[in-house]
């Protein structure tokens, strides 16, 4: 079994285009979320979101690419490119035909969808473009990533909802501990903010309508909590084994330890009652690395904002961690927070962030937690990023129709 080490990372998310512009920002607490720009949201429910400032996809790519792809593909390929700039790879030949791109997406080009459904009603088949399927299926996203760094490996999307990019992490790990290929470039993207995605999960009651202070909107474990802001962006995550890693004299950020992955087999949309399915999946993870659940420092938590979710995820991590957590030697904080939820995208994201976490020592904040709900009674890292010499950190991903993904990660120490 291969060791499997973190050697680049791209972000481009609310926050910030760039890894580090991403984390600067999500340790100061400052909100990356403010009123919907892409789309007239005048007479939604929910007008707020956390989009991606001025991004121009030709900075990333040529003109006539541009054409070909959805947004949540053009954040990808913009994420990989950093990515791959951020692991200063020089790639071989075979190191490009074992390289495979596992880029998880919740949903897909929603914003075209609707724009070609208005083409056909109202001017006929014969109007479609061509680009009509490219700019909507969900697996373009690592597609057009491959094509873009000429990435001659396994090419797949995880759709999974919220879980998609974590799930995408996880098998990548898993194809590279097998000793199957040695590298992998994996993550995720998602671009929902347009008006079928706020129009659908504002009609399901599943976001917050904190209309006049959209920066406070997204309060995870906070009493006055509604519902989770629906974001865009897109992580991506250079994965290598060790020997790999170590020949070219690749920069680490930490390893990649466990994986678990479960279903509720409940609801479409609610979590299993004392976050059953969250458990299960913390629980794979921890085994799958040979923790022990003392062992972890910090948890960077689904943690979505949403009155139910929070709580039942808090259930989840206290039997799991037992007294680690309820005597708050257990840190848990949501990035979400500041940067809202990313959906397909957010595992990524977030693993992103924890391996950074594990790199600088320091904990980023649950922004907006002013008045704790008392069925959250964990220690959140409320409103101020704060030092720690993290060891092993977990990440959680859970989605609509149940999954549930964990992931640990591990300070690399040789």
């Amino acid at each position: 079994m291969q060791r499997v080490v973190i050697t680049g990372i791209g972000l481009v998310t609310p926050n910030g285009t760039g890894t580090e512009e991403t984390w600067r920002s999500v340790l100061a607490a400052e909100s990356g979320i403010g009123p919907i720009t892409l789309f007239d949201a005048a007479t939604f429910s929910t007008r707020f979101a956390g989009e991606v400032k001025g991004f121009d996809p030709e900075q990333w790519m040529p003109k006539k690419k541009v054409k070909e792809m959805g947004r949540f593909a053009q954040l990808a390929v913009a994420a990989s490119e950093l990515c791959m700039r951020d692991a200063a790879i020089d790639l071989t030949d075979a190191d490009r035909d074992m390289c495979g791109t596992f880029i998880g997406v919740g949903v897909g080009g929603l914003e075209f969808l609707y724009a070609h459904s208005v083409t056909l009603r109202e001017k006929g088949p014969s109007k479609l473009t061509p680009y009509l399927i490219p700019h909507v299926i969900a697996n373009l996203a690592a597609g057009q990533v491959a094509m873009a760094q000429n990435l001659r490996g396994a090419s797949y999307c995880n759709t999974s909802a919220c879980s998609s990019s974590g799930h995408s992490l996880g098998e990548a790990f898993e194809w590279i501990r097998r000793g199957r290929t040695a590298i992998m470039l994996a993550g995720g993207a998602e671009s929902t903010v347009t008006g079928l995605g706020i129009g659908g999960f504002g009609a399901m009651f599943a976001l917050s309508r904190r209309n006049e202070e959209p920066t406070r909107a997204s309060r995870p474990w906070d009493r006055g909590r509604d519902g989770f802001v629906c974001s865009e962006g897109a992580g991506s995550l250079l994965l290598e084994s060790l020997p790999h890693a170590l020949a070219r004299g690749a920069k680490i950020y930490g390893e990649i330890v466990g994986y678990g992955a479960s279903c509720d087999a409940y609801h479409i949309t609610k979590p299993s009652p004392n976050g059953e399915g969250a458990y299960r999946a913390m629980r794979m993870a921890l085994d799958d690395a040979t923790l022990d659940p003392d062992a972890i420092d910090y948890v960077n938590a689904h943690g979505t904002s949403t009155p139910q979710g929070d709580i039942e995820e808090t259930r989840g991590v206290i039997r799991m961690f037992g007294d680690h957590a309820l005597s708050k030697k257990l840190w848990v904080s949501s990035t979400k927070s500041v940067m809202g939820h990313l959906l397909g995208g957010a595992g990524a994201v977030e693993a992103a962030l924890c391996a950074l976490a594990l790199r600088d020592g320091v904990v980023p904040p649950t922004a907006n937690l002013e008045d704790q709900d008392p069925e959250c009674p964990l220690d959140y890292v409320p409103l101020t990023a704060r030092k720690r010499a993290v060891k092993h950190v977990m990440s959680n991903s859970f989605g609509f129709g149940g999954t549930n993904v964990s992931l640990v990660l591990s300070r690399f120490e040789g």
